[in-house]
């Protein structure tokens, strides 16, 4: 019988080794990204995006073997002010005309701690794809309160050079770095 059940637990604990990460689906409601930069010394300006899509393949066992792709439309661009909305949606920026969709797909997910690691993928801006590293935090993982199933949230930060998605004009006075914030949520899919 003690043979029986050893053998038992490590069929068992060979199975959860192997589970598959779990799909999670963006709650669009509830994701954004801030951004912002410095405006010729005067000031500190910054904008928002929303209405993502994307899945997170979350694994709860092994982190490190997560993978997140994010995709949201570039004229969802918020700035406050139309007329900047309107010139940072144009050629000399964004070009959300010829360039509808920002797009984000991890590459690696390196963990170093129980809540908190790097995020590195591929970011597609304007057209042009760039290698970026979010510093990222799990905030909460547990039963959404209301919609009765699992549910993530996340928390990251990063940040980007303009020039490197050919959206550098009045660099350097108007700051070519750009610092990112990124708050999701995520729900169980199906």
């Amino acid at each position: 019988m003690k043979h029986l059940l050893l053998s038992s637990a490590l069929v068992l604990g060979a199975t959860a080794a192997v589970a598959e990460p779990v799909e999670y689906t963006l709650d669009p409601g509830h994701s954004q990204i801030v951004f912002q930069y410095e405006h010729l010394g005067f000031s500190t300006t910054t904008g928002m995006f929303s209405g993502f899509n994307g899945t997170i393949l979350f694994d709860e066992e092994d982190p490190a073997n997560s993978s997140v792709e994010v995709a949201f439309p570039t004229d969802s661009l918020i700035t406050g002010f139309d007329a900047r909305t309107q010139h940072f949606l144009g050629g000399d920026f964004f070009g959300a005309e010829e360039h509808p969709e920002i797009t984000f797909r991890s590459t690696s997910i390196t963990i170093e701690d129980e809540d908190e690691g790097e995020i590195t993928g591929d970011l597609t801006i304007n057209g042009i794809t760039k290698s970026v590293t979010l510093d990222a935090e799990l905030t909460q993982q547990g039963m959404h309160p209301m919609e009765n199933k699992p549910w993530l949230g996340f928390k990251a930060e990063t940040t980007i050079l303009r020039s490197d998605f050919d959206m550098g004009m009045f660099a350097p006075a108007v700051s070519d770095e750009v610092e990112i914030e990124i708050s999701i949520e995520a729900m169980i899919a199906g």
